[in-house]
């Protein structure tokens, strides 16, 4: 198979070191045309001065998207109407809107778009799904669940602080994993409470989002995406009523990531605790593309998870809506 990447930055590149064996990265556009010819050197593929050059190429049966996420939508259209089927950065548009318009299109036209959510690949978070799933910790209570970092010198001049260009801050940056894992466990959700203030950085966008979701059944997740987590961290528990599913970490400067089972017994008390520490290496990447991949191969669609990150940003809108942001 052949693909190439719109956008050769840090992610775009990321994305291209994950790609499985047999699959050929034979192209590269980016609007900075040093950094996608540095791309083209780099990975031995070609440069191209135009994204529809690069669409019209009859040979391509996918592309990567990983620019900005004001041009994620807009570009990803553009390959769905060149019969391209499309792998793109979360959160896949700018707004709820935009991520319905590309939804639209792939359903008009047959392709398989999937937006890039690699954390639910991160091996501490794949099994406790499955232990989850196996009704290990019995039925959900509650989750809660925090992501954070603390920024670098200048980061509020960055585009990510720019809402015309990033569509919001810290929540449609790191609260879109929060949300979209907390999916994984409760299902659709409703907004019950939320708040995006601006503590620290000198931005019109939030740096911290607190938010309060709620299921069907009346169980609530608790989430907290903050740029001013001044030492980088990952946390997510799931409390069930029978045990509890708690994972720290992603590993490098967020921790070792870590998968702890904690069964409560029969008199209560101290549980019995069992620990999984995950190799430092980060498999998400490939493991997410190796998914998409073999649907394109197959033609199943388990890679397909357009109506959840769809999910995402409409509660993102709504959040932003009655936050006054």
């Amino acid at each position: 198979m052949n693909v190439a990447i719109i956008g050769c930055g840090l992610i775009g590149r990321k994305r291209a070191d994950a790609l499985p064996p047999k699959v050929r990265l034979i192209g590269c556009f980016d609007a900075n045309f040093d950094a996608s010819a540095a791309f083209s050197s780099d990975y031995n593929c070609k440069q191209y001065n135009l994204i529809q050059d690069l669409l019209n190429e009859p040979n391509l049966d996918f592309v990567i998207i990983a620019t900005r996420h004001d041009s994620l939508a807009s570009i990803t259209l553009l390959a769905l109407e060149a019969g391209k089927h499309v792998f793109v950065e979360k959160p896949g548009a700018l707004n709820h809107i935009e991520l319905k318009m590309v939804s639209e299109k792939a359903l008009k036209k047959e392709l398989l778009v999937h937006i890039g959510y690699n954390h639910r690949f991160h091996p501490a978070l794949s099994q406790a799904c499955k232990i989850f799933e196996a009704g290990t910790i019995g039925k959900i209570m509650f989750l809660r669940a925090r992501y954070g970092h603390g920024g670098r010198v200048g980061y509020d001049k960055e585009w990510r602080a720019d809402k015309s260009k990033s569509g919001g801050g810290e929540l449609i940056d790191q609260g879109t994993h929060l949300i979209d894992l907390a999916q994984c466990f409760m299902g659709k959700m409703e907004l019950d409470y939320a708040a995006t203030p601006t503590y620290f950085w000198n931005m019109a966008v939030e740096d911290n989002a607190f938010m309060s979701l709620k299921n069907a059944n009346g169980k609530i997740a608790f989430l907290h995406a903050s740029c001013t987590e001044w030492k980088n961290m990952f946390s997510l528990e799931v409390y069930g009523e029978t045990g509890k599913i708690e994972i720290t970490g992603l590993g490098r400067s967020y921790g070792a990531e870590t998968l702890t089972l904690h069964k409560m017994k029969p008199e209560l008390g101290p549980p019995d605790s069992e620990t999984w520490v995950f190799p430092e290496f980060d498999s998400s990447w490939a493991l997410e593309m190796s998914e998409y991949v073999q649907d394109l191969r197959t033609g199943s669609r388990s890679s397909n998870n357009l109506a959840s990150s769809l999910e995402v940003l409409r509660l993102i809108s709504e959040i932003y809506a009655r936050t006054n942001r």
